[in-house]
């Protein structure tokens, strides 16, 4: 009954899906932009089953004419909006609805017009309609879905346009990231119905349209794609290109290279081919070169015979010449090795949850050049393209994740979840293949990789990257045990998470130096590939303070770092390529208390529920449960109180005192590359 119940409350219709354009909708020379953020008329389907909404046939008139409707804002997560608890907490379909005019003159040749509907993210499930018609339905928060609306706004020129979005926050086992539904039935404790979504990660689940949402033109003969790679040979740029056209298979295109400062290097007119740039600008990482993040542009013009009618359209991508290497023992940028001294982060603030605000993100840059950050991890899931965007312009090395996360349980391992994943690295692969500031794939975060079917998923998945970009290594990140870590064979380099003295010994900083030499000696003589700590750190309650240091202190805190940083300045001399703070800024979780059993791994957990039985894990089980001390097994260890406290920053963006001491080792590690010139270099005092 469970399971019928939750058909319905997630995936109401089964029909076709739809990715977005590989081009993200730019205003042009032969192309319009509207945006359409703003207020949003909102309702929530609060029905047992949550399909009232499709049951009444929503879309089909004006949101307001089905029930109350309240305004909600796009970008936005709906969750802290309002002071409703339960849609804080609300699992199900939400409806969004909002009434546009188009621009007269898309319609004055509309024939030679193509219109698009594109949403930046909706999480997780999303079907869009079109005055009443569906256009598109997509499946995986976190990336872009669009439509041709052509025909449906042509035929009624001049009306509003009247766009239904309903969203589903829904997750399943099948799902990325995966969850739960749980019906909890003793009726003396919850109301009849009563559900709650389980999740296995920790961060909150914020939903809703999180990104701009946009209606945009092509010619009806359109720049459909465009993939650049580059390369160096000596003192030659090279960039080589793809370009692909829809709507005419008569047509000719126009390439020009162009420096930031408008010289034109390079010219073309093939569909494929290469450019070559004598003595190139290349693309450096920041605090690596005194002119980080330079960009050329890519400007491609296409004329197309359509019937008796000429078709132009113009793109430009920004192309950053760059080379990306790696060895036994370095990560290689342009030739020279590259050390990632940088965070992990999230799309998190307050009111606005995961949604897109241009402020805080103006803010978090600012805050990575003052810390002297070079790099992040797009932890757990990829971030907004406009983000991206300052990443390439800024010189930022990005770990370009996609939502794998909270993989803990055998279902999510199986080939459902396995079809999702590979769709899901394709949308995002075609989302951020051009971008130079994108230096390696991550498609995992912390999954259960002890259990024996990861072996193969992570080889297939892993595998399928490759295959799609073979010009950029592939990594997962692992807290697993190393010599059962089941993915670790098919990374070209090697994510461990540990949090030594937090969740395991706890409040013993003095055994840190030495289990964490030992973490890296192990993953190293199994593995011999490089090595990044991906994350690592402690929580800190801003203004708590205890002298000697004790958890969840500020000098806790920095008393944690202090003992990471002294291995990692031995280790980096051999091996390890990174250091990746887990956080740059606080962040909301789940009200939930946390037992230590939820950082156990895979195998563990199945052994305390009776369930090895699972072929391969039987003869491993028992050894498992007697490597765990009673204390770390049952003890009710960490309890988050609004939200992760591991920022160096609060969630308002103000440092804690180990901001200041990440922001003097992060620019002493600068200062030690040959690479940065004396005008950049920054001595804390």
């Amino acid at each position: 009954m469970a399971a019928l119940r939750l058909t319905f409350l997630l995936l109401p219709l089964l029909r076709g899906r739809a990715g977005a354009g590989p081009l993200c909708p730019r205003d042009t020379p032969s192309r319009d932009l509207k945006e359409l953020g703003g207020l949003w008329r909102f309702r929530a389907d609060t029905s047992e089953r949550r399909d009232s909404g499709f049951a009444q046939r929503w879309y089909r008139r004006p949101l307001e004419q089905s029930g109350p409707v309240i305004d909600m804002p796009v970008p936005a997560s709906f969750n802290d909006i309002t002071q409703d608890p339960s849609l804080r907490r609300f699992i199900g379909w939400v409806w969004y609805e909002k009434e546009v005019l188009l621009p007269k003159h898309w319609f004055q040749d509309a024939f030679k017009t193509r219109v698009v509907l594109r949403v930046g993210s909706a999480h997780y499930y999303a079907v869009v309609w079109v005055n009443g018609v569906q256009v598109v339905e997509h499946e995986g928060g976190h990336l872009p879905f669009e439509a041709d609306i052509s025909t449906i706004v042509q035929a009624s020129p001049g009306d509003p346009c009247r766009i239904t979005i309903a969203v589903n926050n829904t997750l399943s086992p099948y799902t990325l990231p995966p969850g739960t539904i749980q019906y909890l039935k003793d009726e003396s404790k919850y109301p009849k119905g009563y559900f709650v979504q389980n999740t296995k990660f920790d961060f909150f689940n914020y939903a809703g349209i999180h990104r701009p949402v946009v209606v945009y033109t092509t010619p009806i003969a359109y720049i459909d794609d465009i993939t650049v790679t580059t390369a160096l040979s000596g003192n030659i740029g090279v960039v080589r290109y793809e370009v692909s056209v829809i709507g005419s298979s008569q047509y000719s295109l126009s390439l020009n290279l162009r420096e930031k400062e408008g010289k034109v290097v390079a010219t073309g007119q093939a569909a494929v081919g290469e450019l070559k740039v004598v003595d190139p600008k290349l693309w450096w990482p920041y605090l690596m070169h005194e002119n980080p993040g330079y960009l050329y542009y890519l400007e491609v013009r296409l004329s197309a015979q359509v019937d008796e009618d000429l078709a132009e359209d113009v793109y430009t991508v920004p192309v950053g010449i760059r080379t990306v290497h790696v060895t036994s023992s370095q990560f290689l940028i342009n030739g020279k090795p590259f050390y990632f001294h940088g965070v992990n982060k999230h799309e998190d603030a307050d009111i606005r949850g995961k949604g897109l605000d241009w402020s805080l993100i103006a803010k978090d840059f600012n805050l990575l050049k003052w810390l002297g950050a070079n790099s992040f991890r797009t932890s757990h899931y990829p971030y907004a393209e406009e983000i991206m965007d300052l990443c390439d312009a800024y010189g930022i090395v990005v770990i370009d994740e996609c939502p794998g996360v909270g993989m803990r349980d055998i279902e999510n391992f199986g080939n459902q979840s396995l079809a999702h994943h590979l769709v899901v690295m394709e949308e995002l692969i075609r989302r951020d293949k051009n971008r130079p500031s994108v230096v390696m794939w991550s498609v995992a975060n912390e999954p259960a990789s002890e259990l024996p079917p990861a072996a193969n998923y992570f080889k297939t998945v892993i595998a399928h990257t490759k295959a799609i970009d073979p010009t950029r290594p592939v990594t997962f990140v692992s807290n697993a045990n190393y010599a059962h870590d089941h993915g670790a064979p098919y990374v070209d380099v090697i994510c461990v998470n540990s949090y030594f003295s937090w969740y395991h010994d706890s409040g013993h900083l003095e055994v840190i130096q030495l289990q964490l030499n030992t973490q890296f000696e192990n993953w190293y003589e199994t593995y011999h590939k490089p090595i990044i700590q991906s994350e690592y750190g402690a929580d800190a309650v801003s203004g708590l303070h205890s002298d000697p240091p004790l958890m969840f202190s500020e000098e806790y805190q920095v008393a944690v770092l202090k003992q990471y940083h002294a291995v990692l300045d031995r280790k980096r001399k051999e091996y390890v390529i990174g250091e990746l703070i887990w956080n740059f800024a606080d962040f909301m979780t789940d009200q939930e208390s946390l037992t230590a059993l939820n950082i156990l791994s895979a195998e563990i957990q199945l052994c305390m529920s009776s369930i090895c039985d699972y072929p391969g894990l039987s003869s491993l089980c028992p050894a498992l449960i007697a490597a765990v001390p009673s204390t770390a097994r049952w003890n009710n260890a960490v309890t988050r109180v609004l939200g992760n406290k591991k920022g160096i920053f609060t969630r308002q963006r103000q440092p804690k005192p180990a901001a200041f001491v990440l922001r003097e080792r992060y620019w002493k590690l600068a200062n030690e590359s040959s690479c940065l010139p004396p005008t950049m270099q920054y001595y804390n005092v």
